[in-house]
């Protein structure tokens, strides 16, 4: 993507009325919108993040499906999210948001039991041992989400990383986490989930076109 248009999509994005882009000191000190995202979307429905959510398309497909939960997808990369926020708005999707920030400062947006669920669709791995802490589903992250979700929610990972994968269900079993349905590859699982197999990223549709296999685990938290 050339830079002009980025600086175009970023400057797009300052119009959005579903976009949320406050700076790391503005979310650190008392952000706004902290427990008060109801009413933000006008609603007392249930809230469901997307996490590294990249152009939104997995926010936007659920949102179609689920008009009576709001979604909200979060990721560093506005450029990227432009695309989910502009669809929303051209499909008169009032209940999608998406905030330009970083992952590791949850617990600064949300309060405490303010979010029903989590998805978390194909992150980075970060395979070297010194990326571990950057791991989405390492131990901090988890601290973090289980802050806040609500005591039921529910944490779903699909990814093409065999690694990630992996790394995440020794991490659940080692920590003695619920884990509610797990597979290594669940287009060719029949029980798997038709909410996760008719909900596809653009990359998603690429690694099956290669006849990548995609995994995905769905689980609770307790601690």
């Amino acid at each position: 993507m050339g830079s002009k248009n980025k600086l175009k999509r970023f400057r797009e994005n300052e119009t959005f009325p579903n976009v949320i882009q406050p700076t790391r000191e503005e979310v650190i000190d008392n952000f706004s919108l902290k427990g008060k995202w109801n009413e933000h979307f006008g609603n007392n429905n249930p809230i469901v993040l997307e996490l590294g959510c990249g152009k939104g398309e997995y926010t936007i497909a659920m949102a179609r499906k689920n008009p009576t939960t709001n979604f909200i997808g979060i990721d560093l990369k506005g450029a990227r999210f432009w695309r989910g926020a502009k669809t929303a708005i051209e499909e008169d999707l009032p209940n999608v948001a998406f905030i330009r920030t970083q992952i590791e400062l949850i617990t600064f947006i949300f309060a405490e039991n303010e979010v029903s669920d989590i998805w978390i669709t194909f992150p980075d791995p970060q395979i070297k041992f010194q990326r571990t802490k950057h791991r989405m589903t390492n131990q901090t992250f988890l601290q973090k989400y289980h802050t806040v979700l609500k005591k039921d929610g529910t944490i779903n990972l699909k990814t093409d990383s065999e690694f990630m994968h992996g790394y995440t269900l020794g991490i659940l079993h080692g920590e003695g986490h619920e884990i509610l349905y797990a597979h290594h590859d669940i287009y060719k699982n029949y029980h798997s989930p038709e909410d996760v197999i008719n909900t596809q990223t653009f990359y998603e549709n690429q690694y099956l076109e290669v006849g990548k296999a995609i995994t995905y685990i769905k689980f609770r938290l307790n601690y």
